[in-house]
């Protein structure tokens, strides 16, 4: 990262977790490492884990809260409730932003921008995830998702009354639903790298076929908890 970027606007990072163990501490390192002087906080929300998550967050340098409700939505709300700055980043436990992402949010905002993500690629080398990949680049809401990390200002966030935390899944797409109607999301060129788990616990078709009937039921106003548990059947993680 740049070091010779100057800029007054400060950062939150905000990460739900839920037994994180193998990641959170790694991350929290290196968003310290690459925020420079942008990120006065890391807020890592965790939703009673049992593996030692809070503690190895805490350990590395984040600020942990710990939220009653396990839910994304909920965890994240928390988090930018307390959050000190005008600009919340939301990361995924499992993603690495670019090195970038402190300079590139600073900038972004300087220019006006008022919300926007990344691209990603997936930590495999595997053509057909590459493929998958490929689509994240455009701004259309079926490209979208919280893999793709997430940067708003705090009064556009709470503008639109932050996640619906009706939504147990899903509450990004809900969000930005409401949100792109009004303002523009900006997708930045650089890539996030995101874990390829899911697709390692369960066939490329299988995941596919459960993040299109889930998109789909999100879209024809299904009860989020009907989404999650169709979700959850489809996936063995």
């Amino acid at each position: 990262m740049s070091n010779l970027h100057k800029s007054n606007i400060q950062i939150s990072i905000i990460i739900p977790t839920l037994n994180e163990a193998a990641n959170i501490g790694r991350l929290v390192h290196y968003l310290r490492e690459n925020a420079g002087a942008a990120v006065s906080e890391i807020l890592v929300v965790d939703s009673n884990s049992s593996d030692g998550t809070p503690q190895i967050a805490s350990n590395a340098g984040a600020r942990v809260h710990i939220c009653e409700v396990c839910s994304r939505a909920a965890q994240m709300n928390l988090g930018a409730k307390t959050a000190q700055n005008a600009v919340l980043y939301f990361v995924h436990a499992d993603t690495i932003p670019p090195r970038s992402f402190a300079v590139d949010i600073q900038r972004e905002m300087e220019a006006g921008q008022l919300m926007g993500c990344y691209r990603y690629q997936f930590d495999s080398p595997k053509w057909i995830l590459k493929f998958n990949a490929f689509f994240v680049r455009y701004p259309w809401l079926w490209c979208q998702g919280g893999d793709k990390t997430f940067f708003v200002k705090q009064e556009i966030f709470e503008e639109f009354g932050g996640y619906d935390e009706r939504f147990i899944v899903m509450e990004e797409y809900d969000f930005l639903r409401k949100a792109m109607k009004k303002y523009p999301l900006r997708v930045l060129p650089e890539n996030v790298l995101v874990s390829a788990r899911k697709y390692e616990h369960n066939s490329w078709l299988r995941v596919q076929l459960a993040n299109i009937g889930a998109f789909s039921m999100f879209r024809w106003g299904v009860e989020p908890i009907k989404i999650k548990r169709f979700y959850q059947s489809m996936l063995s993680k």
